[in-house]
């Protein structure tokens, strides 16, 4: 189900039991048929899960849609150092809220998952990185933790096969950057929550210098699922190229928002006015962000003939990224919105990165600037040049975050800036 709201187009697969308290509990997870996967996976090789998930299409939903089973079968075999697994469920993208759910209503799920991944990559620690912010979601999972360690799910003999699996929830202080794998990393390790140059890349040398695999809260969600029904299971929903279902979440100017799982390849424009029940209070629409704060604004003219896939959405001209879905109707002040976009940059910007950290602040100043109705024209190139230089600089994609709502606002809603500029001093 979508919660909390609700649609027939829905396929609910890992939000199923969104909004049924008994499911949280190990009982009533088991009672669903919970930790069956699990088993099953004990039951044959890793090699044989991981192609499972190849053949299934299943790509990350953290943002970069990178393929899970491809992502996996590059840690290494060797058995003679420690394997780690990360859950990021440090879930600090602006407009994003769908880890959150998954956390608080089935966070089961999430560890069989875990487990499963684990085992697969030859892992025998698993740690589910939580934003501290979501202390009713951390505190849910912590007990489902203890729940499965007293039964023997999880520990030095799983389910009595031998095999060790342990699980650690740490909880994040709040920065944004740590959502960054690498920056997720050196938190973990008590250090400042910097990016890391790669490479090496984390499969490579990772958590303590060991070889590491990292993957988001639903992407580890579906696990269970593919191994219980299969790969050809799972791409009944989706694309080619992006099989299965996705957690959508829709805020802004709708009358419904919220968090519904659809097949890839839905129609945004259908998203916003059947699933979500059209525009707020009848205004028009004017822009959508569809994958969160840090891709390219669409326009109401883009999203007519967009299609919510990672090829759909670039194809339109943005990203899918996360899925977070902004609707933004006619009354928006476009200028205004990607202002704060950047001030939230500025302020959660490392600071490692020079184009970074004087992009962001440079950014954010100009825009202060046209608001207070004392910019000029040429602010508007300075703009453009300036956030072509922080595209592709630097050690994480933060920097860019900035630059893709800057540049697609100017070039779709121009206008909107050219109203802040006071035209008889722009001329003199």
């Amino acid at each position: 189900m979508g919660y909390p709201y609700s649609h027939s187009s829905e396929v609910p697969i890992i939000s199923e039991y969104f909004g049924q308290p008994e499911a949280r509990t190990l009982d009533g997870w088991i009672e669903r048929g919970g930790y069956e996967s699990l088993k099953k996976a004990l039951s044959v090789t890793p090699k044989e899960i991981i192609d499972i998930v190849k053949d299934s299409g299943l790509r990350g939903r953290g943002g970069a849609g990178f393929p899970t089973g491809l992502k996996w079968s590059f840690m290494p075999k060797d058995s003679s150092r420690p394997h780690y697994l990360l859950c990021n469920a440090d879930e600090s993208e602006p407009g994003t809220f769908k880890d959150r759910e998954l956390l608080r209503w089935v966070p089961h799920q999430l560890i069989e998952g875990c487990a499963i991944a684990a085992y697969a990559i030859g892992a025998e620690q698993i740690y589910i990185y939580c934003r501290g912010e979501f202390f009713e979601a951390n505190q849910v999972l912590a007990k489902a933790v203890e729940d499965v360690y007293e039964r023997g799910i999880l520990g030095k003999n799983v389910f009595g096969t031998g095999k060790r699996i342990e699980l650690t929830v740490h909880t994040g202080a709040g920065a944004y950057i740590c959502g960054e794998e690498t920056g997720l990393m050196n938190s973990l390790e008590g250090r400042r929550g910097e990016p890391r140059i790669k490479p090496p890349f984390p499969a490579a040398a990772g958590l303590f210098g060991l070889p590491t695999t990292i993957n988001n809260v639903e992407t580890l969600s579906a696990i269970p699922h593919i191994l219980r029904e299969g790969s050809e299971w799972y791409r009944k929903w989706g694309t080619e190229d992006s099989p299965g279902t996705k957690l959508f979440c829709v805020s802004g100017h709708v009358e419904r928002p919220g968090n519904y799982e659809l097949p890839l390849g839905f129609s945004l424009k259908e998203l916003i006015e059947d699933v979500c029940g059209g525009m707020k209070d009848g205004k028009s629409l004017k822009a959508v962000i569809p994958g969160g704060s840090s891709v390219p604004i669409l326009s109401a003219e883009q999203v007519e003939d967009c299609t919510l896939s990672y090829e759909g959405v670039e194809e339109a001209g943005s990203m899918l990224g996360c899925a977070s879905v902004i609707v933004m109707d006619e009354t928006t002040d476009i200028v205004h919105q990607v202002m704060r976009m950047a001030s939230f940059y500025a302020h959660e910007s490392c600071g490692q990165c020079t184009p970074c950290r004087e992009g962001t602040a440079w950014v954010t100043t100009i825009l202060k600037k046209l608001l207070a109705g004392k910019g000029k024209e040429e602010d508007l190139n300075t703009l453009v040049d300036l956030t072509d230089q922080m595209t592709g600089t630097t050690i994480c994609v933060l920097s860019d975050s900035v630059a893709a709502p800057v540049q697609s606002s100017i070039k779709y809603f121009r206008d909107d800036y050219l109203d802040l500029i006071d035209q008889e001093d722009a001329d003199v």
